[in-house]
């Protein structure tokens, strides 16, 4: 089979959950796959390969225009999946969705997978929202087959969407704990002594008020670390940067990959994520995945995971956040066995698989 793909920046090591869920579902299928992904120029990097596994790319201009960067590369790329030859074109998320109509005019089989309602984060401007939300409804009426990552999200939609749409969640790469240090001695981290919260710097992800919360801890043995880079500069992401400014318990380290990242959640005594608005959040696959002890946000993508009740805590609420964090670092430290069996990405990729079958 061979497969077009657009709507993600790129793979491998681009920072995103887009990113991570393209660079691990299609180098988990099979090699008689022929994968061709677009990629955004703007965002490769030195280590950011031209050969991966059984994957092809097509680097195409683009800029890093918040907005428009997604618009107009996915433009590009669906004018070249019209003038080639595939089985199936796959597009991730609903922006780029809003050419799915262009697609479908030249009878192409399209498939969707629908990551996230990006219009409800609170980054994007009146403007910006109506062009997600058009882009929402062009893709999903336009889509032959659609797939959800949230299972909630599908149910918000008609009986005709349904009919032609699959649940199909994140996965997870299982790897074992790593027993390095070098990487927190950077940092003068000191093993089950730092908070851990992983993601992009924008207002959905709740990091100022993790923060916030996090300074009004009596205990000051613990320090906060966030690993997570800036795709555009925002009054946001200023205002982070001047919260820390002057605080040495809180860290920032960027977009962390590899080992590094390994052993940032290998040694963290509690993951946490803040977050508004998730899709189906990869990172919180990820500490499950070391075995953390979690706190996350009562929102719809995490409650999916029916984690014990004392891992949850009300979006946006400081005061609850504090006593849930309180409580969970009086814990003593113990490692969690978390049942991952329904996140195999070689499972998932195979259920992807079948729906480009039935499509053809």
């Amino acid at each position: 089979m061979n497969i077009f793909v657009f709507g993600t920046r790129g793979i491998p090591n681009i920072q995103g959950g887009v990113e991570k869920h393209c660079d691990e579902l299609y180098s988990a299928m099979p090699e008689d796959f022929f994968i061709t992904l677009f990629r955004r120029k703007p965002f490769l990097g030195k280590d950011t390969s031209s050969e991966y596994k059984h994957v092809r790319f097509i680097d195409l201009f683009s800029t890093k225009i918040k907005g428009f960067e997604s618009f107009y590369h996915s433009f590009l790329a669906a004018l070249y999946c019209i003038f080639h030859r595939q089985d199936i074109v796959h597009v991730h998320n609903i922006g780029p969705g809003i050419f799915i109509p262009l697609l479908k005019l030249f009878r192409r089989k399209v498939v969707l997978t629908y990551h996230s309602s990006n219009y409800e984060h609170e980054k994007w401007n009146w403007f910006g929202k109506l062009i997600l939300k058009t882009g929402e409804k062009f893709a999903l009426s336009g889509a032959d087959a659609i797939i959800f990552v949230n299972k909630e999200q599908l149910k918000k939609f008609s009986e005709k969407i349904q009919k032609k749409s699959f649940h199909i969640p994140n996965g997870v790469r299982f790897l074992e704990r790593s027993e390095q240090t070098d990487y927190l001695k950077k940092y003068d981290l000191l093993p089950q002594k730092y908070i851990f919260a992983v993601g992009r710097i924008t207002p959905e992800k709740g990091f100022d008020y993790l923060i916030d919360t996090f300074l009004t801890l009596a205990d000051k043995t613990y320090k906060l670390v966030i690993a997570g880079g800036i795709d555009h500069k925002t009054p946001y992401s200023k205002a982070i940067y001047e919260k820390i400014q002057k605080q040495d318990n809180i860290i920032m380290t960027g977009f962390v990959k590899g080992e590094e990242l390994r052993q940032l959640y290998s040694h963290a005594k509690l993951f946490v994520l803040s977050s508004y608005n998730e899709g189906f959040p990869l990172v919180l696959l990820e500490a499950m995945n070391y075995k953390l002890p979690v706190l996350v946000s009562d929102i719809s993508a995490t409650k999916m995971m029916n984690l014990p009740e004392d891992s949850y805590f009300q979006a946006g609420d400081k005061k609850n956040l504090f006593q849930e964090l309180y409580q969970q670092l009086a814990k003593p430290y113990s490692l969690i066995n978390y049942d991952l069996s329904e996140y195999q990405w070689e499972n998932i990729a195979a259920q992807t698989v079948d729906i480009y079958q039935q499509l053809l």
